[in-house]
């Protein structure tokens, strides 16, 4: 009895190292995800998965593919069964995108086992995909903060600023027309020929063509905290979007660096991106190493948004007026503002220090060229307009 006790005991040992040795190969799989790269945070995107499998032996198969944090289908893949030889599988569902950022999705699951469930293998397997979710837009009225024009563009007899190289033509002169405007020459001319009537001639002024508006330069502060960050990331990204309905180029910079300015889907690609990426970095207000604010595109409107508005981020900004149209600077000094919709909260504290300071200064700026916005948590954004 021992002695078959024994025998039986060995064929068992042979047939579960049978069993092992032939399903450690894993099954062929085949998975590939098709979604859209982009996205805005508040919205959805479809996905659609198809799955390959092929299997020489009866194989048990699970396998799970579970999006990234924040990332939320509205059914999770999470496919199983038994398998022989070639089968196939189609999966749809719409991912909720529920925060900004760079998301890789590369954590597929593949477990197998053989027919009985004695034992099971595991497999990662390398199914890269990435979404950049963008900030979330709202509704924006802003046309003294985005549509004031610039210094290039095509010419318009009526709006923009004067172009000095462009003469449309002359006419007498009036009081208040700028003196470097006067047309010595023909002044001149005319002198000469009044001179016999009247004893003196007129003064003449150049009528110049005038440039539409074509650039804008976003530059994001991050030396706040992260409910600030989140604010202003959603309020940059209406801003682009906003700008790109009234075909500017734009460009979008922060502590690092700056984006390219273009109107070009690969010039919003990266400026959307940056913003995804976007990290608060409080501890730079105190240090002084706050806001860098790159060399705007000679002529562009800049928009600076900010939570500390530091003297030193206002030394740049009046830096940065030497090359820009104009500079606008956002304050968010409680981090947050009403959006489109939200009902005004009480206020218990009052403004910091450094953005009492930027009110008080707010006329002398704006004598410069630099306008100050201040929106506290119970302001409206529409407030800007």
């Amino acid at each position: 009895m021992t002695l078959l006790a024994l025998v039986y005991g060995l064929l068992l040992l042979l047939v579960l190292g049978g069993v092992w040795k032939l399903w450690q190969r894993p099954p062929d799989v085949t998975l590939t995800r098709t979604l859209p790269a982009q996205g805005f945070a508040g919205g959805t995107l479809p996905l659609n998965v198809r799955l390959h499998l092929r299997a020489r032996l009866p194989t048990r198969v699970v396998l799970e593919d579970p999006a990234p944090l924040t990332v939320v289908p509205a059914a999770q893949l999470s496919a199983g069964g038994l398998v022989w030889g070639e089968g196939q599988l189609s999966f749809s569902t719409e991912l909720a995108l529920n925060r900004r950022g760079i998301y890789r999705w590369t954590g597929t699951t593949l477990r197998w086992a053989d027919p009985f469930g004695l034992f099971w293998h595991s497999l990662k397997l390398d199914v890269p995909s990435q979404i950049e979710v963008y900030p979330g837009t709202h509704g924006l009225r802003l046309p003294r903060l985005l549509r004031p024009l610039l210094s290039e563009g095509e010419l318009s007899r009526t709006h923009g600023l004067d172009d000095p190289i462009s003469l449309r033509g002359a006419r007498p002169y009036v009081p208040g027309d700028p003196p470097g405007r006067i047309h010595w020459r023909l002044s001149a001319r005319h002198a000469g020929s009044g001179a016999g009537e009247s004893g003196a001639g007129e003064l003449t002024v150049r009528e110049l063509e005038r440039t539409a508006s074509s650039s804008l330069h976003l530059h994001l502060d991050t030396s706040g905290n992260e409910v600030y960050l989140e604010s202003a990331v959603r309020l940059a990204a209406s801003l682009i979007h906003e700008a790109l309905e009234l075909s500017l180029p734009v460009a979008v910079s922060d502590n690092v660096g700056a984006t390219p300015s273009g109107s070009t889907p690969g010039a919003l690609r990266l400026a959307l991106r940056k913003l995804a990426e976007a990290q608060a970095t409080p501890g730079t207000a105190i240090s002084g190493t706050g806001a860098v604010i790159p060399p705007p595109r000679p002529g562009s409107n800049l928009i600076v948004l900010t939570q500390n508005a530091g003297p030193e981020l206002l030394t740049q900004a009046l830096r940065a007026r030497g090359r820009a149209s104009r500079v606008v600077i956002v304050a968010l000094p409680e981090g947050f503002y009403l959006e489109p919709g939200e009902n005004p909260r009480r206020q218990w504290v009052g403004l910091p220090e450094s953005v009492r300071e930027l009110e008080r200064k707010a006329g002398v700026l704006s004598s410069a060229g630099v306008l100050v916005y201040v929106l506290r948590g119970n302001m409206s954004v529409l407030r800007l307009g």
